[in-house]
């Protein structure tokens, strides 16, 4: 475990945690370490809501299917972030959403109902656990806000656009690479793959943006 203290201490729920407290947080929280390999799940729509997890290495890619097996792409998550603790501790019996590996990846599970609940041993970082828990999920939550805010755009092109102008903002920087392939993004942003891939044709003709893959500039002016 402690081959991925690095990465851990990366991650938002233990801000601010020294690497001695880390190693009895862990053993405390009953954190377990599993081998995911690509397209596999980590869970499935359906599993109990009872774990939270970290990503250690490799893509975790969270989404949800429609009745009709349509697919919405939630968060796509790096080494380092957090992801299943909203559902989790919303007292929900089933996870809503599947998380999978887009890539060999490895996570850490940890114990929901023990990371919300001091333990016998009355450990003293459980109060920062529980100030960075709340801190990450309002994060989230704007982030979900962000998003409603593409969706809630009229044309495919609006949607990318927002997308794109936000991504360059928050990179402080035109250049950029997104955490999406272009299936994903199409999901992510409720579009058509083909629909959007014609916009960003069209854009890249008109000078407005560049792109290869996941890389893309923006010469977008509104």
């Amino acid at each position: 475990m402690k081959k991925y203290f690095d990465i851990l201490s990366q991650c938002s729920l233990f801000q601010g945690i020294n690497d001695s407290d880390l190693e009895n947080m862990l053993t405390c929280l009953d954190a377990k370490t599993t081998e995911i390999f690509k397209g596999e799940p980590v869970f499935l729509e359906g599993a109990p809501a009872r774990f939270t997890g970290i990503v250690l290495s490799g893509k975790i890619q969270i989404i949800r299917e429609d009745y009709y097996g349509n697919r919405s792409v939630l968060a796509a998550l790096e080494p380092g972030e957090l992801f299943a603790e909203v559902f989790s501790f919303a007292g929900l019996d089933t996870m809503p959403v599947s998380a999978v590996a887009l890539k060999d990846s490895h996570v850490l599970l940890l114990d929901c109902r023990r990371l919300i609940t001091t333990c016998s041993n009355a450990c003293h970082f459980h109060i920062r656990l529980l100030k960075n828990l709340l801190q990450e999920m309002a994060k989230k939550n704007l982030a979900m806000n962000q998003k409603i805010r593409y969706m809630s755009q009229k044309t495919t092109k609006e949607k990318l656009t927002a997308y794109l102008l936000e991504q360059a903002k928050r990179n402080k920087s035109p250049e950029f690479v997104i955490p999406y392939d272009r299936q994903a993004l199409a999901d992510y942003l409720g579009v058509e793959r083909s629909a959007m891939s014609a916009e960003i044709g069209k854009m890249k003709n008109a000078g407005q943006i560049d792109t290869k893959g996941a890389w893309f500039l923006s010469l977008i002016h509104i």
